[in-house]
């Protein structure tokens, strides 16, 4: 696990999209997992940058979303198809029909959740993961206490995740799910390389279990600990409380440029 640590989100997102256009250029077809929240947004604002001014194209790959709201009707604004349509999608060259999402409106959950597993794997699998993380822990929807093997599947939300995204839904938390579906912590350690972006104060308990602590299933983003090949990017006050932060910066500073990301 690199844990890299910038100055703001600008930066953050900057090193997240030099990322995913390493990937690219290596493999023009790549398969990106995308990942909503507020934390990734700086990654697709630089992505759209790239696009818009020529130097990169995303226009042969595909896509797969993380996690979905299960009754929102297509085009609620917080549905998480239609927050990466608006914040991902529409900036940059990808074919949307590419882009792949859960349907929290299907009639059988179990199947759509198992259809969803096969068409990864039909794709060959995500290339690079994006991921936020939650105060809590959770990454995707996969809440404290979710199996560390898990797959695509449906869960219920914690209190904390709905009052932490009631800011979404005008700070009505009874306007938010109680039910999702998700990837699941084994689908998402599938992918060839994770990348978790981390912004402020908020995040420094849940970071510091991620990086530090021991793999439990009460902290699920604390799994990633088990994958070969995961990239954590963050600011200062996501940073905060980490005890080895010098050796993080120092060994960052010392990266060989063969070494890539």
């Amino acid at each position: 696990m690199e844990v890299v640590i910038v100055g703001d989100e600008a930066q953050a997102g900057n090193l997240g999209a030099d990322i995913i256009e390493q990937h690219v250029r290596a493999k023009p077809d790549a398969v990106l997992g995308l990942a909503t929240g507020s934390s990734p947004l700086s990654i697709y604002r630089a992505l759209a940058d790239r696009v818009q001014a020529g130097t990169l194209s995303l226009a042969r790959c595909k896509a797969f979303l993380l996690d979905e709201y299960v009754g929102l009707e297509p085009g609620h604004p917080e549905a998480y198809r239609t927050v990466i349509d608006r914040e991902f999608v529409e900036g940059v060259d990808i074919d949307p029909t590419n882009v792949q999402g859960l349907d929290g409106l299907a009639e059988d959950i179990p199947a759509m959740c198992q259809a969803y597993e096969e068409a990864i794997a039909a794709a060959g699998g995500v290339d690079v993961q994006l991921l936020g993380i939650g105060t809590d822990g959770h990454i995707a929807f996969n809440e404290p206490g979710s199996s560390l093997a898990s797959r695509t599947r449906s869960k219920s939300l914690t209190g904390q995740t709905r009052r932490d995204n009631a800011r979404f839904f005008d700070g009505d938390v009874d306007q938010v799910p109680t039910l999702c579906v998700t990837q699941g912590i084994g689908t998402i350690l599938d992918a060839g390389h994770l990348v978790l972006i981390a912004l402020g104060e908020g995040k420094a308990e849940a970071v510091r279990e991620l990086v530090e602590g021991p793999i439990s299933a009460l902290w699920p983003a604390t799994a990633l600990q088990l994958h070969r090949h995961v990239t954590v990017i963050l600011d200062d006050g996501a940073a905060s409380r980490l005890r080895l932060r010098d050796y993080y910066e120092e060994s960052y500073a010392a990266k060989p440029a063969w070494q890539g990301y």
